[in-house]
Order: structure tokens, then C-alpha cells, then sequence
């Protein structure tokens, strides 16, 4: 063999060693490309999952603080009106038809809060909202009971209306403790 000829043959080898790498390098780098857009894909579904998560905590976070003032405002409308009504009508005056209905209203308006509060959570702020709403219930009833008998029985026994407004209180005051830490607590479940 020539040395011309061993010249092309190891040309024409080299070629086709070249063609040869060009190909398994462009299979590889296929591959790599396809692998590493998947994980790109994968990482940029995470990143908006992750986002759209952390989104719906603080919505859902957002609606339980405003639930909670919307309750803790309920609450002090009724409290403002037993506080109000209650030494009138120790003093002998009559519960009119006026304040019976402003009583009735604002305990009503309480249970709607509570209500909507139970759409949001978390279930144990639920379960004190509804003491404390069982509660201020209880005074107002009471309050009405007594209203009634001491336009009948000027001695009425007042005790049983201090009581159940003290548990309403002390209820009022649970939920007040637990839902402020339900609202600072950063890591409070979305549940």
C-alpha cells in the first residue's frame, strides 16, 4: 500500500470515526436536552404549585382574620346592648318592643358571624365561636326571661342573668385568646 493510499483509508476512517462520534454525540446530546427540559418542566410545575399553595393559605388566612373581627364586632354590638338594656330593665323599665327587637337582631347578626366563620376554620375556632354564640344566646334569653317576670314580680332573681352574662364573657374571652393565636401562628393549617 502507498503511502497516498494509507492516506485516504485513514481519511476516509477518520471520517467515519467522526461521523460516527458526531452522531452518538448528537443522540446524547438529544437526550440530555430532553431530560434536562423535563426536569425544567417538572421544577417550573413545583415552583407554580408551591406559589399557587402558599396563595391559597394566605387567602384562606385573610378570610379567618376578617371572619374573626366580623365575629369579635358581633359580639360587642350585642355586649353594647345588654350592657345598655339590662340595668333599664332591673330598674323597672319596661323592654319595649324597640330594644326586644335590637336584642333579638344583634344576637341573630352573632350567629350569622359564627356561621360564617365555620366556612373557614379551623374547626376548634368553629367549636369556640359556637360557645361563645351558645353563650351570649343564654344571656339574652335570660335577660328576656327576667324582663318579663319583673314586670310581673318586681323581686326577680337577677343572679341567673349576672351568670349567664359572666359565661358569656369567660367564653368570649377563650375565643379571643385561641383565635389570636390562630392568626399569629404562621404555620396554622389551610384545614
Amino acid at each position: 500500500m502507498s503511502d497516498s493510499t494509507g492516506a485516504v483509508v485513514a481519511a476516509a476512517i477518520a471520517f467515519v470515526a467522526a461521523v460516527i462520534g458526531a452522531v452518538i454525540a448528537g443522540v446524547y446530546a438529544k437526550r440530555g436536552a430532553e431530560v434536562g427540559g423535563r426536569k425544567a418542566v417538572e421544577a417550573a410545575l413545583a415552583q407554580v404549585h408551591g406559589q399557587a399553595a402558599v396563595e391559597h393559605w394566605q387567602w384562606v388566612r385573610s378570610q379567618r382574620q376578617q371572619s374573626f373581627a366580623a365575629l369579635l364586632a358581633a359580639y360587642a354590638a350585642l355586649d353594647e346592648v345588654l350592657v345598655r338594656i339590662e340595668p333599664e330593665v332591673r330598674n323597672g323599665v319596661r323592654l319595649d318592643e324597640v330594644m326586644g327587637r335590637e336584642l333579638r337582631e344583634r344576637a341573630l347578626l352573632l350567629q350569622d358571624k359564627t356561621s360564617q366563620l365555620a366556612l373557614w376554620g379551623p374547626s376548634e375556632a368553629s367549636g369556640l365561636a359556637y360557645a361563645l354564640t351558645g353563650k351570649a344566646t343564654d344571656a339574652v334569653g335570660t335577660l328576656l326571661r327576667l324582663a318579663t317576670a319583673s314586670s310581673a314580680e318586681p323581686n326577680a332573681d337577677w343572679s341567673s342573668s349576672e351568670r349567664a352574662r359572666n359565661e358569656m364573657v369567660a367564653a368570649y374571652v377563650g375565643f379571643l385568646q385561641r383565635a389570636g393565636e390562630i392568626i399569629r401562628d404562621p404555620l396554622q393549617p389551610v384545614s
